[in-house]
């Protein structure tokens, strides 16, 4: 289903994994949209006007000035971003429910799980000013735990759920920078395969270098 839009969405956001999810897809759907920095280094994400649309002071959050009966909306946390663009446009969400319920599946197992394991294991790995080993090694070895899931899953098939979707474009943007979480690939065919198709994809591409 394609939707035009006179006014591009306001994309508030900052250069993370989660943060380049929502420029993949909206680069993936061909909307129009406008990026608005959130430098999370100056804490800029704490400001009253960000919280205003995000209350969880997290980005990314967009302000769709065409969302539903043609009146603004705001929409944080990338999953419900992705999940909005998706109901929007039709693009990348199927509408089947078997189907998306399969999306929705690794959807929810990125933001609750892969997400926030490899985000740690980041964080010990590289920016702790204590280096704790016992962090280092819980978080590492969940991450590789997860690696497996992922790796398992896509046996088989090219993407999460089958056809490509907003679960693949969510993981994505976190395996892409799998050596700074202590995953090799050399053992994860599959999703090596996967990684390095998406990366191909013009508009994955696109949205990586918006910010």
């Amino acid at each position: 289903m394609a939707v035009t839009t006179a006014q591009p969405i306001e994309v508030h956001t900052w250069s993370t994994p989660n943060g380049w999810k929502i420029p993949i897809m909206l680069e993936e759907c061909g909307l129009p949209y406008r990026i608005v920095p959130v430098n999370i280094g100056k804490g800029e994400q704490m400001a009253p006007d960000f919280l205003a649309i995000s209350p969880n002071n997290k980005i990314p959050a967009i302000v769709d000035p065409e969302g539903p009966g043609g009146q603004p909306i705001s929409v944080f946390e990338s999953g419900a971003i992705l999940q909005y663009l998706g109901r929007k446009t039709g693009c990348l969400y199927p509408t089947d429910e078997r189907a998306r319920v399969a999306v929705d599946e690794w959807l929810f197992w990125q933001v609750g799980g892969l997400g926030p394991m490899l985000g740690q294991a980041h964080h010990f790995r590289i920016y702790a000013q204590e280096k704790i080993p016992y962090a280092v090694d819980r978080f590492t070895e969940e991450s590789r735990r997860l690696y497996g899931v992922l790796d398992r899953r896509l046996a088989g098939r090219d993407y999460l759920a089958d056809a490509y979707s907003i679960a693949d474009i969510a993981c994505l943007t976190w395996v892409k920078f799998h050596e700074k979480q202590g995953v090799a690939l050399d053992t994860l065919p599959n999703v090596r395969r996967w990684r390095d198709a998406l990366l191909k994809r013009p508009a994955v591409q696109r949205g990586f270098s918006a910010i």
